[in-house]
């Protein structure tokens, strides 16, 4: 597979990556927990498609210390035992804010309210920061069909 377009070869597109980028370390820098991070990364990206933010943060994620278990069941997370009740929030959360187009209303005053139980307001920042971002970086690699697989861990910083 070759990637449409090179994000850091073409000057508007490395400008944006920057930007984008920037967003991302102030999320990256928040209270809100690494672990959670790392799992609304997964599955926004599971929802969307994307290989290459699957590759990153499942490597990441399993450089980080996570276990095999847990990378491995968050589609099914609902079912699984293994995250705790703010993880599960998370990524209610997560996939009622990924999954906008395909939910009236967009997201329920249930998961808002669930995820408000949790995390506080800097923490619900950063949370909604991350699921907006994360699409975002999705859509940007889906579009210009970014080749997956050949991440290493900490590759990008």
């Amino acid at each position: 597979m070759e990637a449409r377009l090179n994000y850091y070869g073409n000057p508007v597109a490395a400008k944006f990556a920057k930007y984008i980028n920037s967003a991302g370390k102030v999320v990256g820098d928040s209270t809100l927990p690494a672990t959670t991070q790392e799992l609304v990364k997964i599955r926004a990206s599971q929802i969307n498609g994307c290989g290459v933010c699957l590759d990153m943060h499942t490597k990441d994620a399993a450089h980080a210390g996570e276990t095999s278990l847990r990378l491995n069941l968050i589609a099914a997370w609902r079912e699984a035992k293994v995250f705790t009740e703010a993880e599960r929030a998370a990524l209610e959360l997560t996939e009622q804010g990924t999954r906008i187009a395909d939910a009236a209303g967009g997201v329920t005053d249930e998961a808002w309210a669930n995820a408000a139980k949790h995390y506080d307001e800097e923490q619900l920042t950063a949370l909604v920061s991350l699921i907006a971002l994360i699409n975002a970086y999705n859509r940007m690699n889906l579009i210009t069909q970014q080749p997956a697989g050949d991440y290493q861990p900490g590759q990008w910083g």
